[in-house]
Parts: structure tokens; C-alpha cells; sequence
């Protein structure tokens, strides 16, 4: 039987603490959607009762349609507002999950790097390409893993500036919407 050595279950625990806080991570962005999710629907329902209210109040066929335009601009706003905070939500959580993940990669690769250097020390004569070969193979992750990492901060700043774009475009649409809908409303007098 053997037993692990104090590396070994140092390691372990490095593993479980990675896991635990990358997953600790997740679910403080999962948590933050629901509140958010949770705080909309609140509104959503404090709203739609107190448009229900006003209708409910209208008499006549114009005022109806003037609350009824006046309606929509609120809701796309807000929509638009939404998406922005599930935006940030998303791309906040995902951000600190990279730090945390990188740093654990970081120490990892150190204790390969480590590992090796121990290795190459008490290899055998002769070993020398094999020992060379393992840290290139070593090296090419690591600039493989930054380039990924590189990759994916990229295409989180394309996508938010993407999304930036769309949201300045539908927000300019949804006031210019709104600010005919009354005007349209008034010539049908």
C-alpha cells in the first residue's frame, strides 16, 4: 500500500480549492441573473397593474390608443436596459472566472514546470531529448492556453461593442417610435 506524499495531497487540495472557487464564482453570477430576474418581474408586475388601472379608466377609443403608445416606449427601454445588465452580468462573471482560472493554470504550470526540472535533474544519460521534448510540449501549452485567452478576451470586447451598437440603434428607434406616436395620435383628432 502506499500513501501519498504531502506534494500529492497539497495538490489535491490546490484542485478542490480551484474547482470550489471557480464554481463559487458561477453561482454568484447565476445568483446575480435571478436577482435581477426576480427585481423585473417585480416591476413588470407593479407596472402591467398600474396600466391595467389606466385603461381601465379610459372612455374613449383616442385615449386608449394614446395610453397604448405610450406604453411601448417604456417597455423597450427597459428591455434594452435589461439585456445591457444580463450583458454585464455575463461578461463581469465571465472575466473573474478567467483571473481565477488563469491563476490556478499559473500555479499548475509551475508545479509542472517544477516536476521536470526534478525529472530532468535524475534522468538517466541519454534522456536529454526526451527532457527537451516534455518542456517544449510544455512551453506550447502555455502559449497556447494565452493565446486562447487572448482569443476570448477579444471576442468579449467585439461582442460588447457589438451589443453597444445595436442598443444605441434600437434605443434611438424606440424614442423616435415614441415621439411619432403622440404626434400620430394628435392628427387623427
Amino acid at each position: 500500500m502506499t500513501l501519498l506524499s504531502p506534494e500529492h495531497i497539497a495538490a489535491a487540495k490546490a484542485n478542490v480549492d480551484a474547482y470550489f472557487g471557480v464554481t463559487g464564482k458561477i453561482f454568484e453570477g447565476v445568483e446575480k441573473l435571478v436577482g435581477l430576474n426576480l427585481q423585473v418581474v417585480r416591476a413588470s408586475l407593479a407596472e402591467a397593474q398600474e396600466n391595467l388601472t389606466k385603461v381601465s379608466g379610459t372612455t374613449e377609443p383616442q385615449q386608449w390608443f394614446t395610453l397604448q403608445t405610450g406604453f411601448t416606449g417604456p417597455f423597450a427601454e427597459k428591455s434594452l436596459s435589461y439585456g445591457r445588465q444580463v450583458f454585464d452580468i455575463a461578461s463581469s462573471t465571465q472575466a473573474e472566472v478567467t483571473q481565477l482560472t488563469q491563476t490556478y493554470y499559473e500555479r499548475y504550470n509551475d508545479r509542472v514546470q517544477v516536476l521536470v526540472e526534478e525529472a530532468a535533474k535524475h534522468s538517466p544519460a541519454g534522456s536529454e531529448a526526451a527532457i527537451a521534448a516534455w518542456k517544449s510540449a510544455i512551453a506550447a501549452t502555455a502559449t497556447l492556453c494565452e493565446t486562447l485567452q487572448k482569443t476570448g478576451q477579444q471576442v468579449v470586447q467585439a461582442a460588447e461593442s457589438n451589443f453597444e451598437a445595436v442598443t444605441a440603434t434600437a434605443s434611438k428607434a424606440v424614442r423616435s417610435n415614441s415621439e411619432q406616436a403622440p404626434a400620430a395620435a394628435g392628427a387623427k383628432r
